[in-house]
């Protein structure tokens, strides 16, 4: 049971890492990224679906991206979900391809980017420090019920505060790297 905890709270943890990192590569930098549209809803056959189930996004160039859709009837209502989907893009549409220029960031813009990137990181650090919490509370209740001894609770939950500290690092890694990607210039 208690290296079950201990891995059980790890798979956890790597699942609020993994939330972090694509809630992050959803942010702008100063080139496209496919990744960047994968918030985007397109309100298809009467009900939201996401851009990539309507067509291929691909990047031409480093400032533009392209959706290639595949139901002509759809074209209006992709370029209409980029078009309010708080990203601040203005699609343009030539055929059957939705072509998405992206504009330069202004500083300002990019002070922003990195303050929702922090916001980002520092819920994925709530949610690692709630896994810690609730295999804390488990190995407590072990050691109440007698399943395991005050030595070995000690053992444990320093096992779950060195997972817990490699998954913190990993959420600050990833926010120093997305922050230096969004201020390049």
């Amino acid at each position: 049971m208690t290296n079950q905890l201990i891995t059980e709270s790890g798979r956890r943890m790597d699942g609020a890492v993994d939330v972090l990192n694509r809630e992050l590569s959803g942010l702008r930098t100063g080139r496209a990224s496919v990744n960047l549209l994968d918030a985007v809803k397109v309100d298809a056959y009467g009900s939201p679906t996401p851009i990539n189930q309507i067509g291929n996004i691909n990047v031409p160039e480093p400032r533009m991206l392209t959706v290639q859709v595949w139901d002509g009837g759809m074209i209006k209502a992709v370029e209409k979900a980029i078009r309010e989907s708080g990203l601040g893009l203005n699609p343009s549409v030539d055929g059957q391809l939705v072509r998405v220029p992206l504009p330069a960031l202004t500083e300002e813009r990019r002070q922003e980017l990195t303050k929702i990137a922090a916001k980002y990181a520092e819920e994925a650090r709530i949610s690692v420090r709630n896994v810690r919490r609730d295999a804390m509370e488990a190995l407590k209740k072990s050691e109440k019920d007698g399943d395991i001894s005050e030595d070995e609770h000690r053992r444990l939950s320093d096992e779950v505060q060195k997972v817990t500290d490699t998954h913190i690092k990993k959420i600050d890694e990833n926010l120093a790297s997305k922050q230096k990607d969004i201020m390049q210039v």
